[in-house]
């Protein structure tokens, strides 16, 4: 433990070295220093780091991934999964991203892009605006990016940028941007040759579109999407509402 704590140290002195005088004070616990090792990773800037806290933030997020469990998935098809999309070890799982593609910025925020990025590591971010940099600007909707997945149990991260409802009601140009994500994120997974995918509920949650039409989307789109390299297509997700909606339209129920 106490081996830990000091790698954790070194991760956070790093942190708190760039922040200067508005570095917070670090806690003494294991809990305590997590939280706020996330916390800082989520606020920072995409920057380039050094070798020595990269290796210290490696170590301390593959330790948490090992806690976590990795969770693989060895069916073929349409697979149907409910918990953290950060424990899936599947060749792509795909991220909720905005669009300017460079995670969220609120700390310890509980939404899928913040998950992501934090089990990743700041490379996630540091290579999203690499990406975004060159392109000059933000991500269209219905478009996505593909990344590496650096700590994650994923060799990659498919970032794709959902439409926003913020009454609730989607119109009939926004039902087609999220059927454009589906799509968007298998054409990269076909490019890179990849087997499997794991989906998250994109533009559901924060964004605001109604889970059973967004469910029926991804479901008929993904169905309708001519696969040559993908042999594993899994719906991840987590509230038990969205469970029980995929599952019924999966025919599982």
């Amino acid at each position: 433990m106490t081996d830990r704590l000091q790698n954790l140290d070194e991760a956070l002195r790093f942190l708190c070295e760039e922040l200067g005088e508005n570095a917070p004070a670090v806690p003494s616990t294991l809990q305590g220093k997590q939280q706020l090792l996330r916390a800082l990773m989520n606020v920072r800037e995409p920057l380039p780091t050094t070798e020595a806290f990269l290796r210290a933030q490696d170590e301390e997020l593959s330790k948490q991934r090992d806690e976590k469990g990795i969770v693989e998935i060895k069916e073929t098809g349409l697979v149907l999964w409910q918990g953290d999309i950060t424990r899936l070890k599947v060749d792509a799982i795909v991220n909720a991203a905005n669009s300017q593609m460079l995670g969220c910025f609120a700390p310890l925020h509980a939404c899928i892009d913040n998950a992501i990025h934090s089990a990743a590591g700041v490379q996630l971010r540091w290579e999203c605006y690499q990406q975004m940099l060159a392109q000059g600007h933000e991500e269209a909707v219905g478009n996505a990016k593909i990344t590496q997945g650096y700590n994650l149990p994923a060799r990659y991260v498919l970032h794709t940028v959902g439409p926003i409802i913020p009454n609730g009601i989607p119109t009939t140009e926004q039902q087609a941007q999220l059927a454009a994500c589906y799509r968007s994120c298998l054409a990269l997974a076909e490019q890179k040759e990849l087997e499997s995918i794991a989906f998250c509920c994109i533009s559901t949650g924060v964004f605001h579109f109604p889970q059973q039409l967004a469910a029926e989307i991804a479901v008929r789109t993904v169905k309708e999407y001519p696969c040559k390299t993908i042999q594993t297509i899994v719906f991840n997700v987590f509230t038990d509402l969205d469970y029980a909606i995929y599952r019924k339209l999966l025919g599982k129920a």
